[in-house]
This record gives C-alpha cells, sequence and structure tokens, in this order.
C-alpha cells in the first residue's frame, strides 16, 4: 500500500479548511444548548433528518459540526460525529452497532482505556468478545466465518508499538462483510484507513489532533454507505436496516446518533471543538516533525543507553515490526516510543530524574510526554492482561513533542546514566 503523506498538501488544505475567507477567518463556537426553529414545519423536518439544521446540542451544533467537516475531509470519509473523548467515540460504535449476544473481534495490543471497555463494560452487556495478537490470522478469518459483528483494532499498538497489516485485515472484514473501526489517534495524516477501505476511523482528538493538551475530545468518521450491495445490509445488521433503507449514504452518522448520542449524550461540548480546530491548523507541520524527530531519538537512545536500560521503536533494526514500518509506515508511525527499564523501582528512578520529559497520562503532546505503565494506566489489570497488551513491571511509555531532539536525547541520557 502507498501510504506517502504529501504534508505540504495537509498544510494548505488545514489552514484553510479551519479558517473562512469572509466575515471571521477563526472558527467561531456556538456556545448554546438549545436552537430555535422558525415554525413547527421546520421542527418536524430536523427531527426528522430532513432539514440540516441544529436540533438541540446533545446532538451537535454548528461548532461541533465545522470540526466534523474538517476531519472527514482530511481523512477522506463522508462525514463524521465529534464526540466528549476518544472513548467517547468509541463507545458511541459500539453501543450503535451491538447487541447483547453480539461478538467484537479485537487485534493486536490496546490502550488500557479501551480494553478495559471491551472486556468489563461492553461484557457486562452481553456484548462477548475474542483477543488476538496482530498477526494470528488463522483467529481473525475464522472469527470472520462465525458471523462476528465487528472488528476493532488501532493503527499503532499503545503501549505495545505492534504494528499490524491494516490493508489485510481490511480486505479480509470487506470481504466476510464485517465493519471494521480502526483507531487511528497516534497516526493522523500518516495512515488513512477510509481510504484503504474502512467503514469506520476514531481518534482522540485530545491528543495528536489538537496537540496543546487543552481540548478532550474525540472523534469518529465514517464512509459513505453504497446505495446497492453495503455490508450494512448483511443479514446480521438487520436491526439497523431501516435506517440504512431510509438514509441512505448518510446512514452511519444517523445509526451512531439515534442509537447512542441522543440517549447516551457522548457529545462533543463547542468550546472543546473550537479548541481542537485550532490545533488543527498545525497538524501537519507537527506531525512531520514529531515523527522525523521520534526516528532520530530511538536511534539515538539505541546506540547510547547504558546496559539495563533500552528502547524499543519499529524504526530500529531489531525490531520485529521494522519490515511492517519500512513499508507501510515511511513517514512514522506517530509519537510513541518506549523505555525498558527492567524493574519498576529502576523506572520510578528514571522518571523521576527527567528535567525536560513531563510525567503525565497523555500522548501527541507538543511537549515531550513520559508515563509508567504498571503503576499507572494497567494498575488494575491483572498478569495474563498485562503480557498480552505488551505491558511489563520496567516499561516507560513516552511521547515525542516538538523539543529539539538533541535536547530530548541529553534528558534521557542524564536519567539512565543516574541509576
Amino acid at each position: 500500500m502507498n501510504n506517502t503523506t504529501d504534508f505540504d498538501y495537509f498544510n494548505t488544505l488545514m489552514v484553510h479548511n479551519v479558517g473562512s475567507r469572509v466575515g471571521p477567518i477563526a472558527p467561531t463556537i456556538a456556545p448554546s444548548a438549545a436552537f430555535g426553529y422558525e415554525n413547527a414545519e421546520e421542527a418536524e423536518g430536523i427531527f426528522s433528518a430532513t432539514v440540516n439544521k441544529p436540533l438541540y446540542a446533545r446532538v451537535g451544533n454548528p461548532t461541533n459540526a465545522k470540526l466534523e467537516g474538517i476531519v472527514a475531509s482530511f481523512e477522506g470519509g463522508f462525514g463524521a460525529i465529534a464526540t466528549s473523548s476518544g472513548m467517547g467515540a468509541i463507545s458511541m460504535v459500539c453501543t450503535a452497532f451491538l447487541n447483547a449476544g453480539d461478538e467484537l473481534l479485537c487485534i493486536g495490543g490496546f490502550f488500557g482505556g479501551t480494553y478495559s471497555l471491551v472486556n468489563d463494560t461492553l461484557a457486562r452487556f452481553g456484548v462477548t468478545n475474542s483477543f488476538c495478537e496482530v498477526d494470528d490470522f488463522t483467529h481473525i478469518e475464522n472469527t470472520l466465518k462465525s458471523g462476528v459483528k465487528m472488528v476493532l483494532f488501532e493503527s499503532v499498538g499503545n503501549p505495545s508499538l505492534t504494528l499490524p497489516d491494516v490493508q489485510r485485515i481490511i480486505d479480509l472484514c470487506n470481504q466476510y462483510e464485517t465493519v471494521v473501526m480502526i483507531d487511528n489517534t497516534a497516526t493522523p495524516l500518516l495512515l488513512r484507513p477510509l481510504t484503504m477501505g474502512a467503514d469506520i476511523v476514531v481518534h482522540s482528538s485530545t491528543k495528536n489532533m489538537s496537540g496543546h493538551s487543552a481540548a478532550l475530545g474525540g472523534v469518529a468518521v465514517f464512509r459513505e454507505v453504497k446505495a446497492e450491495g453495503d455490508k450494512l445490509l448483511n443479514e446480521k445488521y438487520a436491526d439497523l436496516h431501516k435506517i440504512v433503507k431510509k438514509m441512505g449514504k448518510k446512514a452511519f452518522i444517523p445509526i451512531c446518533k439515534k442509537r447512542a448520542i441522543r440517549d447516551l449524550g457522548m457529545t462533543a461540548n463547542a468550546f472543546g471543538s473550537f479548541m481542537t480546530m485550532v490545533g488543527l491548523e498545525t497538524l501537519s507541520l507537527r506531525v512531520e516533525r514529531v515523527n522525523k524527530s521520534v526516528e532520530t531519538v530511538a536511534l539515538a537512545l539505541d546506540e547510547k543507553f547504558p546496559e539495563g536500560v533500552s528502547v524499543n521503536h519499529p524504526c530500529l533494526p531489531t525490531s520485529p515490526d521494522n519490515a511492517r514500518y519500512k513499508s507501510d509506515f515511511p513517514q512514522g508511525c506517530g509519537p510513541l516510543l518506549s523505555i525498558d527499564c527492567g524493574t519498576k523501582e529502576r523506572a520510578f528512578s528514571f522518571l523521576n530524574a527527567l528535567k525536560l520529559v513531563i510525567l503525565t497520562a497523555n500522548i501527541g503532546d507538543n511537549r515531550s510526554l513520559a508515563l509508567h505503565m504498571t503503576s499507572t494506566i494497567y494498575s488494575d489489570f491483572d498478569a495474563e492482561a498485562r503480557k498480552f497488551l505488551g505491558v511489563h513491571e520496567g516499561l516507560i511509555r513516552v511521547s515525542i513533542g516538538l523539543e529539539d531532539p538533541k535536547s530530548i536525547v541529553e534528558d534521557f541520557l542524564q536519567a539512565a546514566n543516574s541509576l
């Protein structure tokens, strides 16, 4: 597959999609929970979705709509829904499409919040699941053959950094007419799964999209539904057929709004969407720089770290994912790398010695961040789950920022040499 990104194209697209040529050139905020209707007939049309005007802020507002249009454009999607967080986006899709007794197939390593949503919360409501390694195509194909309702995977395992064969998984899901959702949080612009045939892409817009940690948010982006022969018309999605046949090419959006957002309320707020758009203007610039810096930092640390401290990133020749990284992620796979200090105690000492890098539970920030995994995000997980997710006692997840990569390397080296 060809995933080469034209960053200059996206630099132009972003600033002009976010801004306006006439009137306020910055995006505007509509901080209203309710919207007036011109007359009773218009109100009826708005509620039946035949009139495209704001209904009530829980199901969308003009500021959210502006953000949704921008993200759908650069992801190559038909439409999008902005949500209160990245987990809100995944929860919205899962609750809209899955019923008690349905199965969700999860491929590869997962962020802790996603794993607990699937393994604990959805399971409480009768949605079953199976997890498999990223290249276990025997399990993947057998599960698809059995009639599973949805497949979920991350573009890059967080924090395992495992790389899936994205195109092969998408092709299999399309072959067996199964909805596939990809968490693309780590790789906006670098990977565009909707153009590769995926159905749904989700992001935590809190991360790379905004870059500034000032706006909690998420977004789900959808493909256009085909006029004939769409997988949503498969019998296993019979409970959705009424909406699909009525709404046609935009059916993914009303499915999520009518079967999730309307009742569960994981909606984005206008100010958060505004702040996300401010960040989006520089997304292409930041993605290009950060992904160059990640390689620089990983290669330098791999060469210079003292014995007992190691770095993991797919750009390293010793990584099992190096070949896939070179072929499928030629311009990088996001801001993450990981550092292994061997034990929790050494990891704590390493983190406490950092002077530039910030300790916090976030990724994709303009600043470089680090966090010990087993004592924080994965503290409630048992040993078996941690092992599957690639999390062990000495693991530190690192998100590289915009700083001088030499300064980042120096900070990590002084921390490692202090052990």
